[in-house]
């Protein structure tokens, strides 16, 4: 499945201040040039709250945590769990597709979405409520068909309870979430068969559809001040458990900055730019004859006749290249850094001098190219 921003974009993003209170205690959890470790967390309370992550979210977080853009939306590109597109306004419907449930009925919880959601998933429904899709295993096997919405598991569904279920939640009533069936947890259908002096004990509710029914909403999302913020390892005086005072990282911004910066910026502050030089270039090649720049890892017929045309021909050319000079280059391709990355300027000295590198001797073994005459 091809994941991209979604074309339609709010035009900022700030988390509430309880949450903005609960991002930057997660971020104290991590050493001083760590705090990037904190992204998937941040990523999940900014879908909670707006129920998607939008673009703007992964900038604010991005600039929370001193990160390029483009790092931000890898990780949340990355990962299923994170819905890069609008989804409803009371609900995301997860049917789970594998196999226990398929076996038990989940196609047709799918033709149900299909008819009062969507005819497609990632898509809102009319009335802009829903949004469905179908997931990998969500472990509730015994409790087959079933599916999640919001955090809690909606089990022992039939295409009659399911449409119910949809039915009330649009129209804004208390669902309890759990089996649907009458069963309790996920004991056998036909009853307890042991341990059943549990059924004179049990309450009304298992645990965890207890905790929705206690705030009569089994699909509320996450607002930051549902519950105390803890955060022990930081002290009254503000400094994190085994840190200096000096040491301790400063404080996130409470608001989105009003100027968008855009990941190259970022990176130009991160590390400013390398004076630039420009190398000797040649008009032509010597003799008429120029060295098989392909052979440079890296380096295909594209690049090599954009090397031609800024007047690279030969590798002992590459092979002098200075710091400055390979600045000026880079800042001429298409895609930076590989000069480096690659290690053009090594492969450049051995292949100068007739050795053959690892990667050329791969490349005309394999006849990966035609060796000119």
């Amino acid at each position: 499945m091809l994941r991209r921003l979604h074309s339609e974009q709010p035009d900022s993003f700030a988390f509430t201040p309880a949450n903005q209170a609960w991002a930057e205690a997660q971020i104290t959890k991590y050493p001083e040039g760590r705090q990037a470790s904190a992204v998937i967390p941040l990523l999940w309370r900014a879908q909670e709250q707006e129920g998607w992550v939008t673009k703007p979210a992964i900038e604010h977080i991005a600039d929370m945590l001193g990160m390029a853009y483009i790092r931000v939306l890898e990780v949340c590109s990355f990962y299923f769990m994170f819905q890069m597109q609008p989804t409803g306004s009371v609900a995301n419907v997860q049917i789970c597709g594998t196999t226990s449930c398929m076996i038990c009925g989940a196609e047709d919880l799918v033709a149900v979405c299909k008819e009062k959601i969507a005819e497609k998933p990632h898509t809102l429904s009319a009335d802009g409520k829903f949004t469905w899709e179908e997931v990998e295993c969500l472990g509730a096997c015994t409790n087959a068909p079933m599916a999640q919405i919001g955090k809690d598991y909606y089990e022992d569904l039939t295409v009659e309870s399911f449409t119910k279920l949809l039915d009330d939640l649009a129209a804004g009533k208390v669902v309890a979430p759990g089996p649907q069936n009458g069963r309790y947890a996920a004991e056998p259908k036909s009853g307890l068969t042991s341990l059943t002096e549990f059924d004179s004990g049990k309450t009304q509710y298992n645990a965890s559809v207890q905790l929705a029914m206690d705030i009569k909403d089994g699909v509320k999302r996450i607002q930051g001040d549902e519950v105390p913020l803890l955060t022990p390892w930081v002290g009254k005086d503000g400094v994190v458990a085994g840190r200096a005072a000096a040491d301790a990282p400063p404080k996130a911004p409470e608001a989105p900055k009003p100027a968008v910066k855009q990941a190259a910026e970022v990176k130009k502050e991160e590390a400013p730019a390398a004076e630039e030089k420009e190398p000797e270039v040649l008009k032509e090649a010597r003799g008429g004859l120029p060295d098989d720049l392909k052979l440079l890892k890296g380096v295909g017929p594209k690049l090599e006749e954009k090397l031609n045309d800024l007047g690279f021909f030969h590798f002992d050319q590459i092979a002098d290249w200075t710091e400055a000079e390979v600045a000026w280059v880079d800042a001429r391709l298409k895609f930076k850094g590989r000069i480096q990355r690659d290690g053009w300027i090594e492969q450049a000295k051995r292949l100068q001098v007739g050795d053959e590198t690892e990667f050329a001797k791969r490349a005309k073994d394999e006849g990966l190219y035609e060796e000119e005459d």
